[in-house]
């Protein structure tokens, strides 16, 4: 059993930068593939970007491409999304999460392999 906690949103200006932080519990965080996805007013939840086991591998969404930077410390269980150049449809209630994986190959983009998930946090840029 993981759980999820989430720190670091707010409010910024377009052109800002925040980070966020996903604290994790449990003593297997390092074997768990995790990622950030973001879901804004009346739309779907949306894959922003995703990191293996020990963070050598990542993914990102075309959007976030370029100005976002996913991260993790395996001895803090603590995974991080640095953004930057923040632009206002980046607004959204951005959630982390964790899957078990088997190597350090897994990265999962589509949220439905996701078994675990933190409460979100609001990210808001103004133009």
């Amino acid at each position: 059993q993981v759980q999820l906690v989430e720190s670091g949103g707010g409010l910024v200006q377009a052109g800002g930068s925040l980070r966020l932080s996903c604290a994790a519990s449990g003593r297997t965080f390092s074997t768990y593939a995790m990622g950030y996805f973001r879901q804004a007013p009346g739309k779907e939840r949306d894959f922003v970007a995703a990191i293996s086991w020990s963070g050598a591998n990542t993914y990102y969404a075309d959007s976030v491409k370029g100005r976002f930077t996913i991260s993790r410390d395996n001895a803090k269980n603590t995974m991080y999304l640095q953004m930057n150049k923040l632009k206002p449809e980046d607004t959204a209630v951005y959630y982390c999460a964790a899957v078990a994986a088997y190597s350090d190959y897994v990265i999962e983009y589509d949220s439905y392999k996701y078994d675990y998930w933190g409460q979100g946090t609001q990210v808001t840029v103004s133009s």
